[in-house]
């Protein structure tokens, strides 16, 4: 058998493993679900309110009704920030895995976290005032300058650029930029400005926000599927996508844009949430097969379920204090990216 049929064969296999209309009930069961996830976030907080409410709320709004306010105002951006930002994170997180062969991929991980939030310091240091839309640009700048160093310094190592060489540079790199970030704090008397940023919570997030960053994230995210099949391609390899016709520099450098917007916008609303891109294309990997066309939209309806859930579980579990979101989904992506990278010890 010829290299070119071998190539022909993975690409083959890699559709029978795909697994269609598991992924059809994902995305009709979790659209669902997701909705449902956002009438019950409504509902949910210091003031208990019914569904009914909720509904009226939405579709019948009267001003002067206390609920109906409270809804409108507080409680419907918040919802859809969860699911927006759940959806964003976990898309970046699939098409940086896909193009990176990297299982541990994700945005936090690689440094765009730590890069956004040191420059959010310089902005709250030196640019008091800034309107969300500058914020969310420097933050975007913030994220691709930390991506630049980590994939460069990953790129020099001996042997090439490998996961955990990856990894291990965008840990180096994100705690450089945290350092950093925390000497402006410390210098500049500003860390209770942007405290809550770091700790990751959608907690007072503004319809204002959610109109800034929601065509980015929407874009973004019809982007990432729209280059679903050249990504499935990549996955197998450059040599694979190459012979088979792809424009792989083309590919990496959408994918990269995708990811900055994505990693970028949803920073700059929620802070330092991390590890959703991390598990949630694993878990969507699992259920429906290594066919990207499948990973990328059902990672868009697994992220946002997620972080809508654990949203609701940060305002409830200790009430009436909050507790910061990303730190509830920290305790589950920590044991995962410790068993991944058990998992990958061998590519050191």
């Amino acid at each position: 058998m010829s290299l070119k049929q071998e190539q022909k064969q993975e690409l083959k296999q890699m559709r029978q493993r795909s697994r269609p209309l598991v992924a059809s009930i994902i995305l009709i069961v979790g659209t669902a679900a997701v909705l449902f996830g956002l009438a019950l976030s409504i509902s949910v907080g210091a003031a208990k309110i019914s569904l009914s409410t909720v509904w009226t709320a939405v579709f019948y709004f009267n001003p002067d009704i206390t609920q109906h306010q409270i809804i409108q105002e507080l409680r419907m951006p918040r919802a859809l920030a969860a699911a927006l930002i759940g959806a964003a994170f976990a898309v970046s997180g699939s098409v940086m895995q896909g193009m990176t062969r990297n299982p541990l991929a994700d945005p936090s991980l690689l440094g765009l976290n730590a890069g956004a939030g040191f420059a959010l310091a310089l902005c709250f240091a030196f640019f008091r005032g800034m309107s969300h839309l500058e914020i969310m640009i420097i933050c975007f700048f913030g994220a691709a300058l930390a991506a630049g160093i980590v994939y460069g310094i990953g790129s020099l190592a001996k042997g090439g650029l490998t996961p955990v060489r990856l990894t291990l540079a965008g840990a180096a790199i994100s705690t450089l930029f945290m350092s950093l970030s925390e000497g402006i704090q410390i210098h500049f008397q500003i860390g209770q400005d942007i405290a809550f940023w770091y700790a990751g919570g959608i907690a007072g997030t503004k319809w204002s926000q959610i109109g800034i960053v929601a065509p980015w994230i929407i874009g973004g995210i019809l982007a990432a599927i729209a280059i679903s099949r050249s990504i499935s391609l990549l996955s197998l390899g450059d040599d694979v996508a190459v012979s088979l016709g792809q424009r792989t520099k083309l590919t990496k450098t959408i994918g990269i844009i995708v990811t900055l917007i994505l990693a970028g916008a949803s920073v700059s609303v929620v802070g330092a949430v991390g590890f959703i891109g991390l598990i949630v294309p694993h878990v969507a990997r699992y259920l429906v097969g290594v066919d990207y066309r499948w990973i990328i939209p059902c990672s868009a309806v697994l992220g946002a379920l997620l972080l809508i859930v654990a949203d609701i579980v940060a305002r409830t579990i200790n009430s009436p204090y909050e507790t910061p979101v990303g730190a509830l989904i920290a305790i589950i992506g920590v044991p995962f990216f410790l068993y991944l990278a058990i998992k990958q010890r061998g590519s050191l």
